[in-house]
């Protein structure tokens, strides 16, 4: 399987996706499988969350232009998944849900210097991060923060 066949392909899928308020994050060809595996993940555009749904919404129509495009010519599995999640904390609904969980985070402190910081996510302000790292609660301010990631503490 070629390329350009791919690209083809994930162009038509991405007017499909369209049609539902959605895009291809990604587009894979697992061609060392029989049947062929097509592996398409994808996103709302609107950044909301992706359901179970929304993949089965998406299914029959992907199904329906990948066979009316004669692009391929073997059996396949057609699989439609979402990102999954990241370990990333960027909205308030991730600290939210993940208070208490360990969290890596990344600053930028005063004189250039990168420096990690492990911890439980204790709290999240405008202003600041709290984690609480061996039972104590450190405040962060937030314009010193890069990145927040879940992550496992080790003793």
């Amino acid at each position: 399987m070629d390329k350009e066949c791919k690209n083809n392909l994930e162009i038509l899928l991405q007017g499909v996706a369209k049609e539902f308020n959605l895009k291809i994050h990604s587009l894979n060809l697992l061609t060392n499988q029989n049947p062929i595996i097509i592996k398409i993940i994808i996103c709302n555009i609107n950044n909301k969350d992706i359901t179970l749904d929304d993949c089965s919404k998406f299914n029959i129509p992907a199904a329906t232009v990948i066979e009316n495009s004669n692009l391929l010519k073997c059996s396949y599995v057609l699989e439609i998944s979402s990102q999954g999640v990241s370990d990333e904390l960027t909205s308030e609904r991730d600290f939210k849900t993940f208070k208490g969980f360990p969290v890596n985070v990344k600053l930028n402190q005063k004189n250039s210097q990168i420096k990690f910081l492990n911890g439980l996510l204790y709290e999240k302000s405008k202003d600041y991060l709290a984690i609480n790292i061996k039972g104590k609660i450190k405040k962060i301010p937030f314009n010193e923060v890069l990145k927040v990631s879940l992550c496992t503490l080790k003793d």
